[in-house]
């Protein structure tokens, strides 16, 4: 009967540390899915940032090339003319 009451007893303090374990796992768990989800924002946000960063270069380069850089000259011209083009084009509807 001795016998019997050990291995109650084992198997209770073996399920006692399994459950702990499963708390404790649970909620590392759950630490970890916020700082997903924080993480995922900021990644948002920085491409966010990083898009934004890159419209201002490409405004700069044209703004420079404007102001007399040789570096950015073709690009420029070729934005100058595809604008035109697209005035045209407004132009020729507006006359129809």
């Amino acid at each position: 009967m001795s016998d019997l009451t050990e291995i109650v007893d084992s198997l209770e303090n073996r399920i006692s540390k399994l459950l702990h374990k499963y708390e404790a796992t649970k909620q590392s768990q759950h630490s970890i899915q916020e700082e997903l989800a924080i993480l995922k924002e900021e990644n948002e946000r920085l491409s966010e940032e990083v898009k934004t960063s890159e419209k201002r270069i490409h405004t700069l380069k044209a703004a420079n090339a404007m102001l007399g850089s040789n570096e950015y000259k073709k690009e420029t011209k070729l934005k100058i003319n595809g604008l035109i083009r697209e005035i045209d084009q407004c132009i020729v509807q507006l006359s129809e």
